[in-house]
């Protein structure tokens, strides 16, 4: 008899063994431990080792997430960008507390962010939009992000629209285009063991400085 998808579901599983993380194993503060597992996460070959799951919830509560790609990084944050009246961005008005999640499986890790998003300034979204390339440009023109259309002709005839519109010069910033800065409080840092019995090392903020701790698996 063929098994269920319930019953192979049941029976999937790995042992993790390709390492563990202790505490000598942290950088100082979670940004310098980001960047060096971001590094080996690149060098490893992982496809998008940038891409990340956004978190919110909006005014009735209710959560969403979404993969989108880390496209800048610092002590002040994570920044990533999008069309501001799309569904995550109407929560995050709402809303700015939110979650990150970073999924190496390749390396059997997985760093975890939580904190509060702010918009980006137009200073900062025009210098990054003007180094897209030209046609991601012309399709932030074309999509009105999490809108219902009534097919994919829609959209390649706006795509068509804008790139009539915008023929023989520079792609403007939509109004509706924007980014946010993550500002981190809580970073954690997931490394899978054999038995489950995993290693969860946390950075949380106090002040200007950094704890770190242990959490049960």
């Amino acid at each position: 008899m063929t098994e269920s998808l319930s019953e192979r579901l049941a029976a999937a599983r790995a042992s993790y063994t390709r390492g563990g993380l202790a505490e000598d194993d942290l950088a100082s503060d979670p940004f310098a431990m980001f960047e060096r597992w971001y590094d080996e996460a690149s060098a490893a070959g992982i496809l998008e080792p940038n891409a990340m799951v956004v978190a919110t919830v909006d005014p009735e509560g209710a959560p969403s997430s979404r993969a989108v790609l880390l496209k800048g990084f610092g002590p002040d944050g994570f920044v990533f960008y999008t069309n501001t009246t799309s569904r995550k961005g109407r929560a995050l008005a709402a809303e700015p507390r939110t979650a990150l999640l970073f999924p190496w499986f390749a390396l059997e890790r997985q760093v975890r962010v939580e904190g509060e998003a702010t918009p980006l300034t137009r200073a900062e979204v025009r210098a990054y939009f003007d180094v897209r390339p030209r046609g991601s440009q012309l399709g932030a023109w074309a999509s009105h992000q999490s809108r219902e259309v009534a097919g994919r002709e829609e959209l390649e005839t706006a795509y068509a629209d804008a790139e009539a519109r915008f023929e023989g010069g520079e792609v403007p910033v939509p109004d509706e285009w924007g980014g946010y800065r993550v500002a981190a409080h809580t970073v954690e840092f997931w490394q899978g063991r054999p038995g489950r019995m995993h290693d969860r090392l946390v950075y949380r903020r106090d002040g200007e400085s950094w704890t770190t701790h242990r959490l049960a698996p």
